[in-house]
């Protein structure tokens, strides 16, 4: 049996941090796992420029505990009215990392993302021309579409002939939920990579639905059947170097979560990688852990791996109910729950 495990020191490929006293409460947790992640640009108003990505970069640097090394990777959130140059300057001058396609309405703070993708032809042709990374947000919005389809849908309608019109475009499928999202990426060429949170490795729909509505289990895209569950396991815990680690930690106030309309987000940062390494000991894939949380990411973006070392033990660890949130509390994945494995170093 492991009982402890020293791997080369991972990243987050997709995270949300928001911005002021949330912001600088939750930064601390992502920064003592992770030496990099690539931060959203979903924030009210989005980071729409260069110049936006610039400015949030500093705040969140300002917000790292002295000590700690942590480099936050920016994007841009892609609109109708993007400026192809815009986003080339600062990918070249390395303010941007990648560029986020959010369907407008598919997801928190999304309302201003783009409504066709015919309207940013433009854009993706540079960035592919460029090799500047395209992160998607996976699902279309049209409301004749089952909420549990859109995924599906989404490859389908979207990625299939994007793909095919641009094969030169990297393409990060983020957050994947689904068995048909895992066959495309198995089926598509090396410009295209995707990213699993933990809850989706952890949780299928009845852990929002069963037994009353559970707002701390509800994110977007919604957790799936377990057929779905099963598929993100296998694929994340395979030898595929396609796939890699991109929590979607997205901290909501528990009094946003628990209301009549409730946000849409789970906030797992603070136990990221006793989640994620919990399933690969459970599949029997302990020695894969360090290719999905630490290799895959970065050669997939074309970036340095980490030099540095984290290492996790055999211990039961206590998630607490709540944490710190800045203006309020909030309630992390796994609240209340037991892990057995706990972050050394």
């Amino acid at each position: 049996m492991v009982e402890s495990l020293t791997i080369r020191r991972p990243d987050d490929w997709h995270l949300h941090f928001r911005d002021g006293a949330t912001m600088r409460a939750v930064v601390p947790q992502t920064a003592r796992q992770f030496a990099r992640a690539i931060v959203m640009p979903n924030l009210s108003p989005p980071v729409t420029t260069s110049a936006l990505a610039a400015a949030y970069r500093q705040r969140i640097l300002d917000a790292v505990p002295e000590g700690m090394a942590f480099t936050p990777l920016m994007t841009a959130y892609l609109t109708d009215n993007s400026d192809a140059e815009d986003l080339a300057a600062g990918f070249a001058d390395g303010v941007l990392t990648a560029a986020k396609l959010y369907p407008a309405g598919a997801t928190t703070n999304s309302d201003h993302g783009v409504t066709d993708i015919g309207r940013i032809a433009g854009v993706l042709e540079k960035m592919a021309e460029i090799g500047m990374p395209l992160c998607v947000h996976g699902e279309v919005t049209h409301a004749d579409i089952d909420i549990f389809d859109r995924e599906a849908v989404f490859i389908d309608r979207i990625l299939v002939p994007l793909v095919e019109r641009l094969p030169d475009l990297k393409v990060i499928f983020e957050h994947i939920t689904t068995r048909q999202a895992v066959e495309f990426v198995d089926g598509s060429g090396a410009n295209i990579g995707a990213t699993i949170t933990p809850q989706h490795l952890h949780i299928n729909r009845n852990a929002m639905l069963v037994g009353g509505i559970r707002p701390h289990m509800y994110c977007l895209p919604v957790a799936k059947r377990e057929e779905h569950r099963l598929a993100l396991r296998k694929a994340a815990t395979g030898e595929s170097t396609r796939y890699f680690l991109g929590t979607d930690s997205a901290p909501h106030h528990r009094h946003a979560k628990e209301s009549d309309c409730g946000c849409a987000g789970i906030f797992n940062a603070p136990f990221a990688l006793e989640s994620y390494l919990a399933v690969f000991e459970e599949e029997g894939a302990i020695d894969r852990f360090e290719a999905f949380a630490s290799e895959n990411g970065p050669r997939f973006y074309g970036l340095p791996l980490n030099e540095g070392t984290v290492t996790l033990e055999k211990v039961s660890v206590s998630v607490p109910a709540t944490v710190d949130g800045g203006e309020a509390e909030i309630v992390p994945f796994h609240a209340s729950e037991t892990l057995s494995w706990r972050l050394a170093s």
